[in-house]
């Protein structure tokens, strides 16, 4: 059974996968005589055993032991129950194998095992965690009675998949069913409000947590997970300082992390103060850092980290190494990653990313031909090749991003996203081969691939840059049907137009623009100035830089003190600013800087 599965699916499952299957068979070839014998003299007798003995397996991560005795259970009777088939759908879920878990679906409708309730919500279950949501929503619909259990599986499995908008419409569909809402529930309405940013829809949960009476310890991390991520801070801190009772460092770590990522850094340090520090907290509040593009508040934390000794924790420093690269210091980056001891894929990935996004495209190739000599240490996953093709695309190394998109499928065995493909597109665009910018479309087409809006972007980029007008505007038409209110792609489309002289529907673009309201978002540029990142027009620092040059000249050829000017009307980089409170130190005088990618 098991080596027939492989011939069928062995070309279709990437590196991962691959690997669990061979442990499946070494572990088979290494179990076959004592699972013979134990099956002949043991589970003709006792399947309730055998059960309990499958799912002590999958409670102890050992799915491909689990799956093993299922075969063998199966070989030696045919009248196994639905508690056998759900704990071996746990096996498939922690494999990550999906055509496993469909041969134990139609095991399961053969056998009859498939008609309750606890083995359809398994099966929910098994399909959302391996990504078919389809088949999850399917088997959701076929349930004659639904419990908690059942509906928190498919709230879960689109919270998963990222739709926080389908799970939204999950708790409204429990609402008209009456289900009775559990702690779980609550919190995935609170996560999925915080993913769609509404506040008010928030407020409304944490008020039917109130009036429910609910345990307040369970939902106070996720309510203030959520007042962070919609930019409350003070309604977090409101929650955490409600708790009179025990707080866990989850919740310490949840409020440092929002506290962090809002610029509130007097208040997370303040919090830190109250709990000694762990990885989990440092690592959070780095996150923040890097999505902040924070270089001081960054190195705070990367001196408590020195001082706690936590600098031998390989996520820790793999936070560290993304923050300092998003800020511009490579070679921090660098120092850091040569001191990681056991450096994973993520480690890697954020060494060939800080090469890529700070335009040094051909170190990051070498340093995935390096991370490729280290053997089977540690392989590359699609993030990585990502890094690598987008450091290709900004350096302009085509034949590099060709081998690195070939080696992809071909040598480890992934299979292309959009994201890929959008990225290969744009270098083969840049160099000209228009003919292999679809060449690539149509194979990723051939593939299976739903183009997204990334796609057509990168086609249309490349069209402009080649002057290929016909099909130029099939891609046009393709992104306006996708993101038809999105203002930079109609920008882009418009901009596109007015290459090929097409006023006509410039004009048209600008007046669907002023009808609906949209505003194209102008470029920008971050500037840290004494701990605080301020964000300015591009304009504005360039118009404030030739100002002070001006007046240095003036310097030199009046004698007049630069330093003693009073300029008469306002720098463009005055406004009034609230410094960060004592909490935190003073920044030292120097000024990082990172430039947005808006479409001027």
């Amino acid at each position: 059974m098991i080596l027939n599965f492989i011939r069928k699916t062995c070309f279709t499952l990437d590196l991962n996968h691959l690997s669990n299957i061979i442990a499946i068979i070494k572990h088979s070839l290494h179990h076959h005589t004592l699972t013979t014998n134990f099956s002949s003299s043991y589970f003709t007798r006792y399947i309730s055993q055998a059960n309990s003995l499958i799912l002590w397996h999958v409670r102890r991560g050992d799915p491909v032991s689990a799956w093993i005795l299922f075969h063998s259970l199966r070989r030696a009777r045919a009248d196994v129950d639905a508690y056998t088939f759900t704990s071996v759908l746990r096996a498939c879920t922690l494999l990550h194998i999906s055509q496993l878990g469909i041969q134990v679906h139609n095991q399961m409708v053969k056998t009859g095992a498939d008609s309750g309730t606890v083995a359809k919500t398994s099966l929910v279950d098994m399909y959302s965690k391996c990504g078919s949501l389809d088949e999850a929503v399917k088997v959701f619909d076929e349930m004659d009675q639904r419990d908690v259990v059942a509906w928190n599986a498919l709230l879960s499995g689109f919270l998963r998949c990222d739709l926080p908008v389908k799970a939204v419409g999950v708790l409204r569909a429990m609402g008209r069913e009456n289900v009775e809402l559990s702690e779980f529930t609550l919190c995935s309405a609170l996560k999925s409000c915080a993913s769609l940013k509404a506040l008010e829809l928030g407020r409304q949960v944490h008020g039917l947590v109130v009036c429910m009476g609910r345990d307040m310890v369970v939902l106070s991390t996720a309510l203030i997970d959520f007042y962070s991520n919609v930019g409350c801070v003070d309604d977090a801190l409101k929650v955490f300082c409600s708790l009179k009772g025990w707080k866990d460092d989850m919740m310490y770590n949840s409020l440092v992390s929002g506290c962090v990522r809002n610029r509130r850094y007097g208040e997370a340090f303040r919090v830190m103060g109250l709990v000694r520090p762990n990885v989990v907290a440092l690592t959070s509040a780095l996150v923040g850092c890097s999505e902040n593009l924070d270089l001081w508040a960054g190195k705070q934390m990367h001196s408590v980290a020195v001082r706690q000794g936590f600098t031998r924790e390989t996520q820790l420093c793999n936070a560290l190494l993304d923050m300092y690269a998003k800020c511009g210091k490579v070679s921090l980056a660098q120092s850091l990653f040569d001191g990681i001891c056991e450096k994973d894929v993520i480690s890697w990935t954020c060494m060939i990313d800080a090469y890529g996004r700070n335009g040094r495209g051909r170190e990051a190739v070498l340093m995935f031909q390096e991370m490729r000599k280290e053997g089977g240490k540690v392989l590359p996953n699609s993030v990585t090749f990502l890094s690598v093709l987008s450091a290709c695309g900004h350096s302009g190394l085509v034949e590099e991003g060709k081998k690195c998109f070939k080696l992809l499928r071909e040598k480890y065995g992934l299979e292309p996203d959009p994201e890929h493909y959008a990225c290969y597109i744009d270098i083969l665009g840049r160099a000209g081969n228009i003919e292999g910018v679809w060449s690539a479309y149509h194979n990723m087409v051939e593939q299976g691939t739903r183009p997204t809006a990334g796609i057509w972007v990168a086609l249309l980029n490349a069209c402009s840059l080649n002057q290929d007008v016909e099909r130029g505007e099939l891609a046009a038409k393709h992104l306006l049907q996708l993101e038809p209110n999105k203002s930079s792609y109609i920008v882009l489309v418009s901009n596109f137009y007015a290459a090929i002289g097409r006023w006509d529907r410039v004009d048209e673009l600008r007046r669907i623009m002023r009808t609906k309201g949209l505003v194209k978002e102008a470029g920008n540029s971050w500037i840290n100035v004494l701990g605080l990142n301020q964000h300015a027009r591009s304009l504005s620092i360039w118009l404030f830089s030739k100002t002070m040059k001006l007046y240095c000249y003036w310097d030199i050829i009046g004698g007049s003190n630069c330093g003693d000017l009073k300029f008469r009307h306002p720098s463009p980089l005055s406004p009034s600013v609230n410094l960060p409170s004592s909490g935190i130190e003073r920044q030292p005088p120097s000024v990082s800087k990172q430039h947005g990618n808006g479409i001027s």
